[in-house]
């Protein structure tokens, strides 16, 4: 069995990427059709913006409306997946980095067609919760997973956060997202956040092998049970919904820009020293407020 050569794909609105490579190619035999999304900026980890995720979606609506497609390939460029979102980018307090209108997970999520995420290197933060959603991780040795949101001041809700319960457990999915800790491909595979594991220089035929077993049944089907598996995630509120009740300002609260300012400054975050110095001035105004009153 063979596949044809990856060809760049060209079509109204999907020729000016520039933060994405987006192509297909076919299987000679079978006849289907595979779509590849690579994101495009390896010298910055593949990290992602608001431009990242809109050429994403566009180059996703095509793949999901090409009826010879049947699988979706989620990659990053070079050695890494992805290092999440630009922090150079969100710590000036982008809302857009956190309530995209079409996030990234969303998309995956929403897709008709099956999505592998192909991973070696870093898997961090955005890019993680992304893998994690795709419906495959395939993985190399190289590849090292984890959350990193409460060490730079991003947070997150939604489907995405809880939806890792389902995929390693209630214990473990805390211990990731709250503890920031980072884990081996060979951890990863055990506790159930990838499929399997290669060595890198087999990751990429890896995956045309899974895509191949894919295009090997009915689409159709694949469709009906990828919404099935998705339906699950209907009950829980989308991306910032719990996090605006509780800070609806945080972007704009000096805890919410320690973190990415501290990340760029390459130093420790003072995260505590903020949370004193706002008691003391609480502290500061209650003392006036009851002398006023005396």
């Amino acid at each position: 069995m063979s596949w044809n050569e990856w060809q760049s794909v060209a079509g109204e609105g999907l020729e000016d990427f520039k933060e994405i490579i987006y192509e297909k190619k076919f299987h000679d035999e079978l006849g289907g059709g595979i779509a590849r999304v690579t994101i495009n900026k390896p010298k910055k980890y593949n990290t992602m913006t608001l431009a990242t995720v809109e050429e994403m979606f566009r180059a996703f609506y095509d793949a999901n409306h090409d009826t010879g497609i049947g699988v979706i390939i989620v990659a990053g460029a070079g050695r890494n997946f992805g290092a999440g979102g630009d922090v150079e980018w969100e710590k000036w307090g982008l809302r857009e980095a956190f309530y995209n209108r079409y996030p990234h997970n969303r998309l995956i999520r929403l897709s008709r067609k099956p999505v592998i995420a192909q991973v070696q290197g870093y898997c961090l933060g955005g890019h993680n919760h992304m893998a994690y959603c795709c419906d495959f991780t395939i993985a190399s040795e190289t590849a090292k997973f984890g959350q990193a949101g409460p060490k730079v001041s991003s947070p997150a809700d939604g489907f995405f956060v809880p939806y890792l319960t389902k995929v390693v457990g209630a214990k473990k999915a805390r211990e990731m997202w709250m503890m920031c800790r980072r884990y081996t491909a060979e951890q990863a595979e055990q506790m159930g956040l990838v499929n399997t594991v290669v060595p890198e220089d087999q990751l990429e035929a890896e995956v045309d092998k899974w895509c191949a077993e894919l295009l090997a049944v009915s689409p159709g089907c694949l469709e009906i049970l990828k919404a099935s598996f998705d339906q699950e995630m209907d009950g829980y509120q989308e991306m910032g919904t719990i996090s605006s009740q509780f800070y609806p300002d945080w972007f704009d609260m000096p805890e919410g820009k320690e973190g990415g300012a501290s990340f760029s400054e390459k130093r420790t975050p003072k995260f505590w020293k903020i949370r004193k110095r706002a008691a003391e001035a609480q502290k500061e105004l209650q003392d006036e407020f009851e002398k006023g009153e005396g």
